[in-house]
């Protein structure tokens, strides 16, 4: 009777996330009417309606809403309790929502997910890809990837890579621009800048040559608090702007960018995976997180010197 329960508790926590009788039958591997009957007899015994009903969409009521949150919960422990005793990998299971920078996500982890869900196939991901801060405790979020330093003493954190900067500008703004051989020089040119949307705060990165630094505070001319809108300007023509390497490098290649004063280096971004200390790190949970350090470690863009 037990495991009945926990199989109708399934059902209906799948029916709520898909939306369709027959699409959770069909992600379970089970006929319709076997689902439509685990839900009946599991209303019978709570005595409670869990589902609105139309011939178009099932949705869950205000009670099965509830209902839902608590039961995924006691779900996703016993999968934790079964992974935890298993020596598969592919024991972990459960959902798992991670946040992270945009840049992070479009230009690393979601091109390698394929990888992750063949080692992974019974983890559903929910990822976030943004550069707002969130509340993970509030909003219910497992973990976050955060560029910078990490201030909020409620979490955890583990730096696992960086972005690594090119300070760039399109070819046709070099050939119509001033000469440029030195960072003095870009007080003479047109500057694009960075805002984070969080803060509004702008970031200003520093330059390095062997003994020799340069902050880049320089008159800007725009700015932009989104990284796609930020590059797509550097490309158009703009202006001067330091773009992730792993964006940057690939429209290097194809001509569309320039790297400018290539002798000098820029300082690279931090990057922390950080979860609540009042959340125990399930299997699926350290299943996501080591895999995404892994992937920056194996990645010449985002691997720490």
């Amino acid at each position: 009777m037990a495991l009945d329960r926990l199989e109708a508790m399934r059902a209906f926590c799948r029916i709520v996330e898909i939306g369709s009788f027959g699409g959770a039958a069909e992600s379970l591997g089970l006929a319709k009417t076997t689902v439509s009957g685990q839900i009946q007899t599991l209303e019978l015994l709570l005595g409670i309606k869990l589902l609105h009903r139309t011939t178009r969409k099932v949705s869950p009521t205000t009670e099965g809403a509830a209902y839902y949150l608590r039961a995924r919960a006691v779900l996703e422990d016993v999968d934790d309790l079964e992974a935890s005793v298993s020596l598969s990998r592919s024991a972990a299971r459960g959902r798992v929502h991670i946040e992270m920078p945009a840049a992070v996500g479009l230009l690393l982890v979601v091109p390698a997910l394929r990888e992750f869900t063949v080692q992974y196939p019974n983890i559903h991901l929910d990822i976030g890809c943004s550069d707002r801060v969130v509340d993970l405790v509030e909003e219910g979020i497992d973990c976050a990837i955060r560029g910078g330093v990490v201030t909020d003493p409620n979490l955890v954190c583990k730096i696992i890579g960086q972005v690594q900067l090119a300070l760039c500008a399109s070819p046709h703004y070099l050939r119509e621009a001033p000469s440029l051989s030195a960072p003095d020089d870009l007080f003479q040119h047109r500057n694009l800048g960075y805002r984070f949307s969080a803060n509004n705060r702008r970031y200003l990165p520093t330059m390095f040559r062997d003994d020799e630094a340069f902050n880049l505070d320089v008159p800007v001319s725009m700015y932009f608090n989104n990284g796609s809108a930020y590059t797509a300007a550097t490309v158009a023509g703009l202006g001067i702007a330091f773009v992730p390497r792993a964006e940057a490098q690939p429209l290097i290649d194809q001509g569309l960018l320039t790297e400018v004063l290539p002798d000098w280096r820029l300082e690279a971004i931090t990057l922390s995976l950080v979860y609540p200390y009042t959340r125990h790190l399930s299997a699926r949970v350290r299943a996501v997180t080591d895999w995404v350090s892994d992937l920056m470690h194996r990645n010449q863009f985002w691997k720490n010197d």
